[in-house]
């Protein structure tokens, strides 16, 4: 966290700012002065910051006993994910990693890492078919674990929210008729990816989510190295967990001979609208998680390219002021209102990030919007 005036005054007094706005409670400052400095900046976002704020108790009302250790109302954090992958036993082991503040993101590894599973008990983990059809009414992830029979302290969802959100954005587009609820195939075009490809093995899990769908994702971004452009990827198994008999062990149970049961992936070194005249597939939907629209200058032409195609395009970010400023973007660039306006991901990852440059609530694929 830095003075929200740096940059816009003298320097700052050294050491963490604690002097935070007395209306919104967002912002912090190193001093009086700077407050003072500021505060043209400042109020014209103050109210809506201070409405953003009081939604942090909406926003950590999740049913797992980690998540409402790592963050109370206040946005106080109390545990951090090192601490929390520590006593979870999961600290630097495989996928887990790329969760822990004190590991950088391997985009760069050359191992796709389908290999590694979930470090977890079978009782904490969805590593087979699930034991009933899907219901058509996941709406939380409460819902999701109840069918799946996962207890509520399983950090599962930690790195579920990637194969959860996707499957969420699907169901919103066909609630509101803008994709067939009953397709057998779905295209989908997946932008700027980063974490998620050291964590491929997880879009594993909508098989079964979606399984009469043949589902194929094409990755696009920049993150995407140089040697994976190209890459595809079949995933026909779930993640197996630390159990040496489970029955995930055994490669028959897990496979199925129907084409539905394999997610394809394909990976794209580059921007969207760089890339989109290479790929393989015209999109039946396009989604792009944790975007941060306004923070990229790349993104302007990649939104005027999606505008162009007249198909879906969800968004996610990481907090709502993100969500708003890139609404504002998108609806400047194309001259049209959102067709899915920007509301709450139900299945958000259940920790708040860290170490942001506001105090807002902040949880990945936190908050969802569409084009």
């Amino acid at each position: 966290m830095e003075c929200a005036a740096k940059g816009s005054a003298d320097s700052c007094v050294p050491g963490p700012p604690k002097r935070r706005c007395g209306n919104c409670g967002a912002v912090a400052y190193c001093s009086l002065t700077h407050q003072k400095t500021h505060w043209n900046d400042h109020k014209e976002e103050c109210a809506r910051f201070e409405q953003q704020m009081q939604r942090a108790v909406l926003l950590s009302d999740l049913p797992f006993s980690f998540s409402k250790r790592s963050g109370s109302v206040g946005f106080e954090r109390q545990l951090t994910r090192c601490s929390f992958l520590a006593l979870s036993g999961l600290h630097r082991k495989a996928l887990w990693k790329f969760e822990c503040s004190c590991w950088a993101v391997a985009a760069s590894d050359n191992n796709s890492r389908l290999n590694d599973g979930w470090d977890l008990p079978s009782s904490l983990c969805p590593c087979s078919e699930p034991k009933s059809c899907i219901s058509t009414c996941l709406q939380s992830w409460e819902d999701y674990y109840r069918w799946r029979g996962l207890p509520f302290n399983s950090p599962a969802a930690m790195l579920l929210h990637w194969p959860l959100t996707i499957f969420h954005c699907f169901q919103l587009c066909a609630s509101q008729s803008l994709i067939s609820a009953t397709l057998d195939k779905l295209y989908i075009h997946y932008l700027g990816p980063e974490k998620e490809l050291s964590q491929l093995a997880v879009f594993g899990e909508l098989r079964a989510l979606l399984p009469c769908v043949q589902l194929h994702i094409e990755f696009v971004g920049p993150g995407v190295p140089q040697f994976r452009d190209g890459e595809t990827i079949k995933i026909d198994t779930y993640l197996q967990c630390s159990d040496g008999s489970c029955s995930c062990k055994s490669s028959c149970k897990q496979r199925s001979c129907l084409p539905n049961s394999v997610v394809t992936l394909k990976l794209y070194k580059g921007f969207y609208h760089e890339k989109y005249r290479y790929m393989d597939t015209q999109p039946q939907l396009v989604i792009a998680p944790n975007a941060g629209i306004t923070a990229y200058p790349s993104w302007l032409p990649s939104i005027e390219l999606i505008s162009k195609m007249n198909i879906p395009a969800i968004f996610t970010d990481y907090c709502e002021e993100a969500a708003f400023l890139a609404a504002r973007c998108i609806c400047t660039v194309t001259g049209r209102p959102l067709s899915i306006p920007i509301q709450v991901n139900p299945f958000r990852q259940p920790m708040v990030m860290e170490d942001q440059a506001l105090y807002l609530p902040c949880y990945s694929n936190c908050f969802i919007f569409g084009m």
